[in-house]
């Protein structure tokens, strides 16, 4: 799967110019549908400050929901990557937060995890681990696991993801727990809470049977640190994606 070409092309939608790989397959697992827009005439009036739509209050739909606004309350043009939009375009205000907030993702974490990270890879209940370097592929969908012996790991057949993160303070002992990637806590990079492994649960392709992966950071505990924040940030677009 993984050696499938990369290949893209550009299409016009209504919404605007969209570059999406030439297999719709191949999407990335961080990508959403363009949503249906609300027929016209199943909106008189804006639906965030119900002023009517008229000769001189003209609609515009929101890219990112679909729904009908005036001008005032969509006029905004924000960048989507996650509906492959070439150029910024229309959102209403919320949407436009929400795309905003999503930018940092990638225009900063998605760097990082095709970076790569060094961890301590062990699998199953097995008591060998191997010292490899995680990445995620340039196409989004799969990590690739490099050391002696190498496999990948297909992102869409991840069933659940936990961060191991070390909480500290100067008075108390490294205290270590689970936190689930679907939750809101957010680790950070720096400060108290920083991510020191992750446990994955997955079904390899032509099995149903889950297994479990688990990776801790290696020496470079700062990149992995970073690499493991990055990707509890993808993992909450990664779920929001297969929820839509």
């Amino acid at each position: 799967m993984s050696s499938v070409p990369d290949g893209k092309k550009l299409v016009r939608s209504p919404s605007g110019l969209r570059m999406v790989p030439e297999n719709g397959a191949f999407n990335s697992p961080f990508s959403l549908d363009e949503p249906q827009w609300v027929p016209d005439k199943e909106c008189p009036s804006c639906m965030q400050c119900t002023k009517k739509f008229d000769f001189l209050t003209r609609k515009h739909h929101c890219r990112r929901c679909g729904r009908c606004f005036c001008d005032k309350c969509c006029s905004k043009k924000v960048t989507l990557p996650r509906m492959c939009f070439v150029d910024p375009v229309r959102q209403c205000g919320e949407c436009s937060r929400v795309s905003q907030k999503e930018m940092e993702f990638y225009d900063k974490q998605l760097k990082v995890l095709m970076g790569g990270g060094t961890f301590i890879v062990t699998l199953g209940t097995s008591e060998k681990s191997e010292t490899m370097m995680c990445r995620l592929s340039n196409n989004h969908r799969y990590l690739f696991l490099d050391g002696e012996s190498h496999f990948e790991v297909e992102l869409s057949r991840i069933s659940s993801m936990q961060v191991l993160t070390e909480e500290s303070t100067p008075e108390e002992n490294d205290i270590h727990t689970y936190t689930s990637l679907l939750d809101s806590q957010y680790i950070s990079e720096g400060g108290n809470c920083r991510a020191s492994g992750m446990l994955l649960h997955y079904k390899p392709m032509g099995s149903q049977d889950p297994k479990q992966l688990r990776m801790e950071a290696a020496e470079d505990k700062k990149t992995a640190s970073s690499w493991l924040a990055a990707m509890h940030k993808g993992a909450k677009l990664l779920y929001e994606a297969r929820d839509q």
